[in-house]
């Protein structure tokens, strides 16, 4: 059997990058079991309230909900168990610093696969405020306004 190529998104954080400022992302592999990969594969998962942390140095993936395999057995998994995610030691260190400095935190953004195995692009973010938000909010209906006068205006109306 050919091995996969390419990626194929899962599931993705739409509400992430609205209540966070992304500092900096990270792709990270995690631990799953059989069950859960197979679930994934049906396009099922949802990253909603999805969070990460740092304890005793491993880097934990917590409240992403992936939904039981229909067709597993007793051994299907749990939905919203704790899921371990695969860095550098380096990558980690670093993470542990930003996250100690207060104020940041491990927002995964994405869950998808590449080459046939499951990723998760992890945000290290800022939360922002209410009016960080509208503030964004106005300046992309300030862009999505301009850009639509100049299509008008390229072809010739006003």
């Amino acid at each position: 059997m050919p091995k996969e190529r390419g990626s194929k998104v899962i599931a993705s954080n739409r509400r992430a990058r609205h209540d966070y400022a992304v500092l900096d992302t990270y792709e990270a592999g995690i631990a799953l079991v059989g069950t859960e990969v197979k679930s994934l594969r049906a396009g099922r998962a949802s990253l909603v309230d999805a969070f990460a942390t740092v304890d005793d140095g491993e880097v934990w993936l917590r409240n992403v909900h992936i939904p039981e395999y229909e067709h597993g057995t007793w051994t299907n998994h749990e939905s919203r168990r704790k899921r371990k995610l695969l860095l550098h030691k380096g990558e980690i260190e670093k993470l542990i610093g930003k996250t100690k400095e207060g104020g940041l935190s491990l927002v995964p953004l994405s869950l998808y696969f590449k080459d046939g195995k499951v990723k998760v692009e992890l945000a290290l973010a800022k939360g922002k405020k209410a009016y960080d938000k509208r503030q964004d909010l106005a300046k992309r209906d300030a862009q999505r306004e301009m850009s639509r006068a100049f299509g008008r205006a390229l072809k010739g109306r006003r």
